[in-house]
């Protein structure tokens, strides 16, 4: 502690642009800039300013009914594959078993060698492979040699025709696992409307919507985790999941971690431990200055649902 009180009397100049570089960051809280967001935190703040923290719930009510409408229909025009950052991201899977035709469809003679067609070297597979080969060299002639060469490139170019999965061809192929992940990402998408009428019924310092919520995201994660987890003798057929959606379950059980920061646990248990820490490191300089300031700033942004909802 001695040489860290040194090191800061004898880098004095330097401190103090610390702490006006950590007291600058103050503008960044949701209060100070909020007023003129869009989207989600717009609706907040302007239900809150005009109609008060009560009636504001019926707002956030409205706009996470609209997400999970907009969402449910991203998940069927997927093809019912898992929603990426809610959306955001498209959940793009490339089937690398597959293998193209030949590209443009032009078989040619080669297509009748190579598919049990005349033999070429009897009387009638040479006729046949001369006319072939005269019908192509007639083709090529007609057509001029760039658009000979795009066409072929635009038939290499066109994507494969892929078929949709639908509900019922999922519930078919996958059975009671295949079920149970619609069901999981169905939980995953309408919990945070669940979370929002319940506070708009209970009130946001009620335990009901926060055990709720957290129930809901916890079935969701052990459903999803059933469902890619093979068990021994089992017939069902287990799910792969592709890297992106690894990633995204990744994401999501980080989100456990915003359960922190909601009420009333954050009133109750989150606040009074950092209000503790601050206490504790507020005679340290620069460190002390530092925490405060982190507090402050996760105290502001803990203040607006649309921070801490995980939506």
């Amino acid at each position: 502690m001695e040489v860290y009180k040194r090191w800061v009397r004898q880098n004095k100049e330097y401190v103090h642009s610390l702490e006006s570089l950590a007291n600058g960051l103050t503008w960044l809280l949701p209060e100070r800039f909020s007023d003129s967001e869009i989207g989600p935190e717009a609706v907040e703040v302007v239900a809150q300013h005009y109609f008060g923290d009560d009636k504001k719930w019926n707002f956030l009510a409205v706009t996470e009914a609209t997400k999970v409408l907009v969402r449910l229909s991203l998940f069927r025009k997927s093809g019912y594959k898992m929603l990426l950052s809610g959306g955001e991201t498209n959940n793009d899977e490339t089937d690398t078993n597959k293998i193209g035709l030949n590209p443009g469809g032009n078989h040619g003679s080669n297509y009748m060698k190579n598919n049990h067609g005349p033999n070429p070297w009897n009387m009638e597979g040479r006729a046949l492979s001369a006319l072939s080969k005269f019908g192509e060299n007639a083709r090529m002639v007609s057509e001029p040699m760039w658009l000979h060469k795009v066409q072929q490139q635009q038939a290499i170019m066109k994507p494969p025709v892929v078929e949709r999965p639908t509900l019922f061809s999922i519930l078919s192929k996958k059975g009671l696992r295949g079920a149970l992940f619609l069901i999981g990402e169905v939980l995953f998408i309408s919990r945070p409307l669940i979370y929002v009428l319940f506070i708009r019924k209970y009130g946001i310092r009620s335990w009901t919507p926060w055990f709720l919520s957290l129930a809901i995201d916890c079935i969701g994660m052990s459903i999803l985790s059933l469902v890619t987890t093979s068990v021994a003798g089992g017939k069902e057929q287990m799910l792969h999941l592709s890297d992106q959606e690894k990633d995204e379950v990744k994401r999501r059980k980080l989100l456990f971690v915003l359960y922190l920061m909601r009420d009333p646990f954050f009133s109750k248990y989150t606040r009074h431990r950092l209000e503790s820490a601050e206490k504790v490191l507020e005679p340290v300089p620069v460190i002390g200055f530092l925490t405060a300031k982190a507090v402050e700033l996760t105290i502001g942004a803990q203040t607006r649902y649309t921070y801490m909802s995980g939506s």
